[in-house]
């Protein structure tokens, strides 16, 4: 039986499987800025932050079915992408270029359901002429690829801020933007060090380890810098005024810090391609995750 001929139960599963729903852990940053405003639980924000994360979830989807059709011949040379639904078949192309086309439609759709759904738009505009440059483009751009897959995380934590028209500080963008790049970078180093240069992401023969592991230190440190002084900022929010409640943001710094560089040694190790794994599996990573949001529930909103 081909693949094509396969039961609907698993073709079902396979077009979800193409879809990337692990992948959605990425729209939690959407989350980010409401709720260090202290404001994400608002009957309104946490409204529009959920219509937000939908969105990306919708667009996003759609762009891996494009970025899957595009790199399908080569997936099917790797190790571990061949088993993706495209790749191996369960998924027709065509069906592929449907449903990311009806994907595309619906992220729009629900981003327009918010009040005052200009600034939203724009970045999922933004969001998709990035990522659709990227993948017929810039991918095989050396360090310019970098920036766009980057972009994608910094869009992300903006839309979240923009939905509900929330301001962020400086510090918060910088974080942002430096973590994306060192999460991105780090994928890289990982990939490089697991399937080497020259092999189905040709970009990787344009980078050395010594070069990738430089720019993990430098995007490492800015991310510790900018943490610290978005941590230690007391006149944001008000927290000045309630020792109680800078504390605890302060104390945040630690879980940061220790994250940092526990991802670190993992990409030293040769783990770091895929970042989102740590998030999802390892206990390390995930207890870090669990004392800063304490820390960062605590100072925000006790």
């Amino acid at each position: 039986m081909t693949p094509n001929d396969a039961p609907v139960r698993g073709r079902s599963r396979a077009i979800v499987s193409a879809m990337r729903p692990r992948q959605w852990v990425k729209n939690g940053l959407i989350a980010v800025a409401p709720a260090a405003a202290g404001t994400l639980f608002h009957a309104d924000v946490l409204r529009h932050t959920v219509v937000a994360f939908g969105a990306f979830c919708f667009v996003a989807s759609g762009l891996y079915l494009l970025n899957d059709l595009r790199d399908v011949e080569a997936d099917r040379l790797h190790p571990t992408k061949s088993h993706r639904a495209i790749a191996s078949g369960q998924v027709s192309t065509t069906l592929a270029g449907v449903l990311a086309l009806l994907l595309f439609v619906a992220g729009f759709i629900v981003a327009a359901s918010i009040a005052h759904p200009g600034d939203l738009l724009i970045i999922l505009g933004l969001y998709v002429v990035i990522s659709l440059a990227y993948i017929y483009w810039l991918k095989n751009v050396a360090i310019i690829e970098l920036g766009a897959v980057a972009s994608g995380y910094f869009l992300r934590a903006y839309a979240g801020a923009s939905a509900s028209h929330i301001y962020v500080s400086s510090w918060f963008l910088v974080v942002v933007s430096f973590g994306a790049l060192f999460l991105v970078v780090g994928k890289r180093d990982g990939e490089l060090k697991q399937v080497g240069a020259g092999t189905t992401r040709r970009v990787l023969a344009d980078y050395t380890s010594q070069f990738l592991d430089s720019a993990l230190t430098l995007c490492a440190s800015v991310v510790v810098t900018g943490y610290c002084l978005w941590a230690f900022d007391t006149s944001r929010s008000g927290l000045s005024a309630n020792h109680h409640a800078v504390l605890p943001v302060r104390l945040s710094v630690v879980p940061v810090v220790f994250a940092m560089l526990f991802i670190l040694r993992s990409v030293e190790a040769g783990q770091g391609a895929a970042p989102e794994d740590l998030v999802l599996h390892d206990r390390t990573v995930q207890t870090l995750m669990v004392i800063w949001s304490a820390l960062m529930l605590l100072g925000v909103y006790a």
